[in-house]
């Protein structure tokens, strides 16, 4: 049985070719938001309009991808280590070329702190917007059956801690209500007769 503290062995990934095929997949992206302010605009500026008045977002899209894949890339090669900091090292780099259209190094600072501390705290905690997964290799029926028995807790300890009422009654309930009853107001509370099936 392998034990918990091996080592992971990094294998270094092709950053260049990373970063290319992401290139092409943001500048792709950023042809479609040109596309739309190109629509948008109010005047008729025509179908070369997404290149030549709002082309600079399909360079902003391009330079922004490829920026963070291969520092990402690049990162984790020179560290041998697959963790957030490569992330947020590449979220500054990213960022930072954002804030390159505004031409002033606050806003390149910025830019780049800003959008390294979202992605960093994005990897951080998880890389997923549903909850943190531990472990790959667990089988998610035995890790929700796990779940499902660690927040398992007896109904005489939930009605001790909560008390009876707002739809969590203990077994002899109807009995201890028509006793309260009785004694509170002088009214005799009827047993109901279980229902024919």
């Amino acid at each position: 049985m392998a034990s918990n503290t091996e080592e992971k062995v990094y294998h270094p990934k092709d950053a260049i070719s990373a970063s290319l095929k992401t290139t092409m997949l943001t500048g792709g992206i950023g042809l479609f938001a040109s596309a739309v302010q190109n629509t948008l605009a109010k005047q008729n500026i025509g179908p070369w309009g997404v290149f030549t008045r709002t082309g600079s977002t399909i360079g902003i899209f391009a330079a922004m991808g490829g920026t963070y894949e291969f520092v990402k890339t690049a990162s984790a090669n020179l560290r041998e280590k697959e963790d957030h900091w490569n992330v947020t090292l590449a979220g500054f780099f990213s960022g930072s070329i954002l804030g390159l259209r505004a031409r002033t190094f606050p806003a390149v600072v910025g830019y780049g702190a800003a959008l390294a501390t979202a992605m960093g705290v994005f990897e951080y905690t998880g890389g997923s917007l549903w909850g943190y997964s531990k472990d790959k290799k667990e089988d998610d029926f035995e890790r929700l059956e796990k779940l499902r028995k660690a927040y398992r807790t007896p109904a005489e300890e939930t009605i001790a801690e909560l008390g009876e009422g707002r739809g969590i009654y203990g077994p002899g309930y109807a009995e201890r209500r028509r006793e309260r009853i009785k004694q509170a107001y002088g009214i005799d509370v009827p047993t109901t007769a279980p229902a024919a099936s």
